[in-house]
């Protein structure tokens, strides 16, 4: 399935960027003035080969797991968290609920990974792969084998969710410890120093911070990823949410649909799919911009900016609901704003 979702994967028609262009350039404003949404609208023409595209509903995919690492005390939350914010999303009361209801979009929580029996939870898309993620300390976090099963879910919620009707997708998390999964991807695939890529996550005292740079240290030294296969590096230092997202992101490309990828944990799975497919970049919006410092160097290795610096770092998805207003608002101008012929608008002089 990865493989034949890579395969449809094509890089963006520079004609059709032109042509989005050319539009926006005869809308009565100034060329340009509208800064970023003229660029989120050309991108999305791009994207959906549709000189005047649909998005269609919006759906952002949250994904849950649960992460052996936190035995060794990188997270200031217990594991049994988890499954409790996963309860709380279906119930309706969490931040990415709350921003999805202002955006518009749906909330499809996925439990890809928790070590938790959640029974016939309303609501849940029971995706499960692992029962949580072993120890990276002593060894790869999944075998190979269940990260390709944790990718292939994402791909297959976006096509399923394409049938439905739905022409954009986000990307969410929820995972007690995933920062330290993200921050060694994104140490091993950047090349950059782990203290340089690791932040505080939920909000770890400067000990408990230095211990985590030293277990994601030992973590690598361990497992020895190779920063080439990005397969490689998410089943021995990755979690199956990560996965999960870098489905998404996978998926999405492969069905010519935008994803628009949250925060720290988001942009490491989309990483992986970049380190896939570096293609898949191309259908990528970045939301926003983490206070966890490891995003923005794997932001940089994809060649994305994020679009708004809010100074969020919860996760769940709430900045890629945030995000998807902003690049539908770039849409709405693209397609409903007046040209100056239209309007009997005078144009600038040549």
């Amino acid at each position: 399935m990865i493989k034949d979702a890579i395969a449809k994967i094509e890089s963006l028609d520079n004609g059709l960027f032109e042509k989005a262009q050319a539009r926006l350039d005869i809308l009565t404003k100034p060329q340009g003035s509208l800064g970023r949404l003229e660029e989120f609208a050309a991108r999305l023409v791009a994207i959906t080969g549709e000189t005047m595209p649909d998005m269609g509903k919006k759906v952002i995919f949250t994904f849950a797991g649960d992460h052996g690492v936190t035995k060794a005390g990188v997270s200031a939350f217990p594991s049994e968290v988890t499954p409790q914010m996963v309860l709380n999303f279906l119930a309706g009361g969490a931040g990415i609920n709350v921003l999805a209801r202002h955006a518009g979009a749906d909330v499809a929580v996925v439990d890809i990974g928790v070590n938790y029996d959640f029974g016939q939870a309303g609501g849940l898309i029971h995706k499960k792969v692992v029962k949580g993620t072993a120890n990276m300390l002593e060894g790869p976090a999944m075998t190979r084998q269940e990260a390709e099963a944790c990718i292939e879910v994402g791909i297959e919620l976006v096509r399923e969710y394409k049938k439905k009707g739905y022409g954009i997708v986000g990307t969410g998390d929820m995972g007690i410890g995933n920062t330290t999964p993200s921050s060694a991807i994104a140490a091993v695939i950047t090349g950059e120093t782990v203290a340089n890529v690791t932040g505080y996550g939920t909000g770890i005292t400067d000990e408990a911070f230095k211990n985590k740079i030293s277990v994601i240290e030992q973590v690598i030294k361990k497992n020895s990823p190779d920063a080439a296969d990005g397969l490689d590096v998410l089943a021995k230092v990755g979690g199956a949410e990560i996965a999960g997202i870098a489905g998404v992101c996978i998926g999405a490309a492969s069905e010519g649909m935008p994803v628009v990828v949250d925060g720290m944990i988001s942009t490491a799975g989309a990483l992986i799919a970049y380190t896939i497919e570096p293609k898949c970049a191309e259908y990528m919006f970045a939301a926003h911009k983490s206070v966890e410092i490891g995003q923005s160097a794997m932001l940089a290795k994809m060649g994305l900016e994020p679009i708004v610096d809010l100074g969020m770092r919860l996760g769940e998805g709430t900045g890629a609901a945030l995000g998807m207003t902003l690049i539908e608002a770039g849409l709405k101008i693209y397609k409903e704003m007046a040209t100056f012929e239209s309007a009997g608008v005078t144009d600038k002089a040549d």
